[in-house]
């Protein structure tokens, strides 16, 4: 797989994964930047089968239609999510895309509609786990107890060299390993469920 990783239009990060061999793709999360998605696949000679927004916020999928438009494809959320989409996805579904197999993982706390998406070992964690970092649960639809579960029960589960690729360029890399965030984030410090709403609602 080769992953491209698109910053533009402050710190957004927005994604173009594909097979190598047959040149079929993922694009993930083009927000105001799809002009910037829709030139890589082009140059590339990648053709998208999906175009998925790991959740509803504008930054992660206002260029979701100019893509399918340019590019074709299929627009997909998950099935909680308000977009209009071609197909709605659930947690634990799985997928291909050519030589790729795509899963689903819901991951709600930053929204209600948040999920993250592995591909051959590596994860697209949208807003919910950055670099040094983890989603807000401060907004409409935020829920610290729920990103609790997203982040110890589901992202750190999987394996240590999982490579990481955030929705913001917000840490001191642009992207990371699941097995170094364990060891060097301070929001996934060992804390129980009480503790971590506690310290997300600190100021």
């Amino acid at each position: 797989m080769r992953v491209e990783q698109i910053k533009s239009h402050g710190d957004n990060f927005a994604y173009l994964a594909w097979d190598e061999e047959g040149l079929q793709g993922i694009v993930i999360d083009p927000g105001f930047n799809s002009e910037e998605v829709i030139s890589v696949a082009r140059r590339e000679g990648v053709r998208a089968r999906l175009i998925i927004a790991t959740h509803h916020h504008a930054d992660h999928s206002a260029g979701l239609a100019a893509v399918k438009k340019a590019l074709g494809g299929e627009v997909a959320v998950h099935s909680l999510s308000p977009l209009v989409a071609d197909r709605h996805l659930a947690d634990g579904e799985t997928m291909r895309v050519g030589g790729l197999e795509v899963r689903i993982i819901h991951t709600p706390g930053h929204t209600a509609d948040g999920i993250s998406i592995l591909i051959d070992g590596a994860v697209f964690t949208g807003d919910t786990l950055f670099v040094g970092e983890c989603g807000r649960t401060d907004l409409p639809g935020g829920d610290s107890r729920a990103l609790y579960g997203s982040l110890f029960g589901k992202l750190l589960g999987l394996g240590e060299g999982t490579r990481l690729y955030p929705g913001h360029d917000y840490g001191k890399k642009p992207y990371s390993t699941i097995g170094e965030e364990r060891r060097t984030n301070y929001t996934l410090r060992d804390r129980s469920l009480e503790e971590f709403v506690a310290f997300m609602n600190e100021p």
